[in-house]
């Protein structure tokens, strides 16, 4: 399935209307074998030569993205909190985006020990040549990772699949409630979630509500704040106000107004 476009989902970028004024963001579906795992490539290209260097904030999705540059590679561990991407000159990025649980069996171990991590790139493609431009490359990334992730199911996948319902559904905003849905005591739902998606699921809930926060304030008319709160499990209007703004760095009305209004510079 062919990804969605960055105009459609922005899902992670804060304030995507300005950071695409200065860099273009490309995504492409992995071949059949790999989209088990792995969720999407992403290229970024930019040219800012004689511009002022550009600084985009990303919360991440919960996952590991593996990438690579004109200068070097690294897998990056799930996150929990905002990076910053610095760019400047001319340059690009190719990333390879994993599912949920999707980097759990190339790591071999629980991913609770990489977030907030780097690791270099050898550790996961020891051996491989990679060429020196994006779309070379992503063909020779696709083409390691079908012969070294696992061909029988591997007990992540069904982690993976659990994730996927929360982020679908805004309707799950509770630990105790997704448990009991899934059939899982809440002790082996977070265990689970340790060990496949390194985040606990409180956080990946939460992660995955303030991303629809985010792209309703920036989508369309202005929400009533009181019920999306309600409807994406916020205490009230206010917990979302002070979980949104610790988060993003801004109040959601004053979010959605400047990113109605072109959006604003992150640096």
């Amino acid at each position: 399935m062919r990804p969605e476009p960055v105009e459609r989902d922005a899902r992670g970028i804060i304030d995507p209307g300005t950071g695409l004024t200065r860099f273009r963001l490309d995504r492409y579906a992995p071949s059949a074998p790999v989209a088990r795992f792995v969720d999407r490539y992403w290229v970024a290209s930019w040219d800012l030569s004689g511009r002022e260097p550009y600084t985009q904030r990303v919360l991440a999705h919960p996952v590991v993205n593996v990438v690579f540059t004109a200068g070097g590679a690294a897998v990056h561990g799930p996150t929990t909190k905002v990076t910053r991407r610095r760019l400047e000159g001319e340059g690009w990025a190719l990333g390879v985006m994993f599912r949920p649980a999707g980097f759990r069996p190339l790591l071999g171990r629980p991913m609770s020990g990489i977030v907030d991590a780097s690791l270099p790139v050898s550790e996961v493609f020891a051996g491989g040549v990679f060429p020196g431009a994006p779309h070379p490359l992503m063909a020779e990334v696709d083409r390691i990772l079908a012969g070294r992730l696992p061909a029988a199911r591997h007990p992540a996948e069904d982690t993976r699949d659990l994730v996927e319902r929360v982020a679908a559904d805004p309707a799950v905003v509770g630990v105790s409630a997704l448990a009991e849905r899934e059939g899982l005591g809440v002790r082996l739902l977070q265990r689970r979630f340790a060990d496949h998606v390194g985040l606990g699921p409180k956080a990946v809930i939460r992660r995955y509500r303030l991303y629809e926060a985010a792209e309703r304030a920036r989508r369309g008319a202005a929400p009533d704040w009181g019920v999306l709160a309600a409807e994406l499990g916020f205490s009230d209007q206010a917990h979302l106000t002070r979980e949104f703004t610790a988060v993003i760095g801004v109040p959601p009305a004053r979010y959605a107004a400047l990113t109605r209004n072109g959006g604003r510079g992150s640096g």
